[in-house]
């Protein structure tokens, strides 16, 4: 799959379903009908969600992972915490599970972002406040991510 383009508004109802905008829904196309995974993002107060053929292929990573080390164990255990399958309805609607939704605070407001091959879903108010706190250190985190001369054919 491409890398995902766009962060969109939109408003969850109160069964928590929300409508995927329609240029989302457009990039997601290929992959809507094998549905998707949710579950609770690692470092944010969101919710990450994957395309079955995204997760698939984290899930084969995990899975190498020894789970007779304690450390892999917890961290599957954690990290797993709280998935599930969704899938987005004939109206383009996805239902995110009642857990996630009091997890990531998501009332009625929400951010849907994009993060490469994943989406963000975000209660409007939490994602406005993480941009604005990741945005004194951008900079920052810019030059040592991406700063890096990786390529080794010495140009910046």
């Amino acid at each position: 799959m491409n890398s995902l383009i766009g962060t969109y508004e939109c408003k969850a109802d109160a069964k928590g379903r929300l409508m995927l905008p329609a240029a989302l829904k457009k990039q997601l196309s290929p992959v809507l009908q094998n549905g998707f995974v949710i579950k609770r993002g690692v470092f944010q107060q969101c919710l990450e969600l994957y395309p079955m053929a995204e997760w698939e292929a984290l899930m084969q990573k995990v899975n190498k992972l020894n789970r007779f080390k304690k450390k892999n164990n917890d961290f599957i255990r954690r990290f797993t915490a709280g998935v599930k399958i969704v899938e987005v309805d004939a109206s383009g609607r996805l239902l995110v599970p009642k857990d996630l939704t009091v997890f990531a605070g998501i009332v009625k407001n929400v951010v849907v972002s994009s993060a490469v091959n994943i989406v963000e879903i975000w209660d409007k108010d939490k994602y406005e406040q993480a941009i604005d706190d990741a945005a004194l250190d951008f900079a920052d985190l810019a030059e040592e991510v991406m700063g890096q001369d990786d390529d080794g054919d010495g140009i910046s």
